[in-house]
């Protein structure tokens, strides 16, 4: 089936100027794109790992990198913005990984409102938030965490640092019903929300925590 043509992205930020477009952020109808935020400080290969396994299992054709100027759930102030952004840039290099600073574009800091932007600028785009098994155990922290479970599905990778946890989560109990099998994830998108998954993969031990000496 013929899509048709790419959409730019045109919205306002909350100064009411134009947020122009990135290379990458042009997307058509029907296409499967996660969006994978985080400060990234410092960038590395346990991202990238998350990043290639969504894509993979989720049949996606673009990863967008949310780079985020300061996650609200931490009080160390991320590092230098530009410098985070550019080493995502230099890692995430694969074919169909966009590198977006399309939060710092838009004025906002809080996922649900980038994802609520997103879905209402692309309704014909089929998103899915990705995120580390980590960040499933705090999930219920983050600001109207139930309207991005109810706006976007979520695709949680494995990561080693207890990975039991975070299937116990709160997140995780509470919307039990909306889990999808691993196995069917390549069904995720289509599906639409709420609706996660839990994908198992050999597990990438690099943590953002550890090289900056903290763990």
């Amino acid at each position: 089936m013929r899509r048709s043509a790419p959409v730019r992205f045109g919205a306002l930020t909350r100064r009411g100027r134009a947020a122009p477009p990135l290379h990458g952020e042009a997307l058509a109808p029907g296409m499967r794109v996660g969006l994978f935020g985080g400060s990234f400080d410092p960038p590395h290969d346990g991202h990238l790992h998350a990043a290639r396994v969504a894509r993979r299992r989720l049949g996606l054709d673009r990863v967008w990198w949310l780079v985020s100027p300061q996650n609200p759930l931490k009080d160390r102030t991320a590092g230098d913005f530009l410098r985070r952004l550019e080493g995502v840039k230099s890692l995430a290099s694969d074919p169909g990984m966009v590198v977006t600073d399309i939060e710092v574009r838009l004025g906002v800091r809080l996922t649900a409102d980038v994802v609520a932007a997103l879905v209402k600028r692309y309704p014909l785009v089929q998103f899915v938030w990705i995120m580390g098994a980590d960040n499933l155990k705090s999930f219920h922290r983050w600001a109207r965490w139930r309207d991005i479970l109810r706006a976007v599905p979520v695709a949680v990778v494995a990561r080693p640092q207890d990975p039991i946890r975070a299937r116990l989560s709160l997140t995780a109990r509470a919307f039990s019903h909306s889990r999808c099998n691993h196995t069917r994830a390549g069904a995720l998108t289509a599906r639409g929300a709420p609706g996660w998954t839990y994908l198992v993969e050999p597990l990438h031990k690099e943590s953002s925590s550890r090289l900056r000496g903290e763990a």
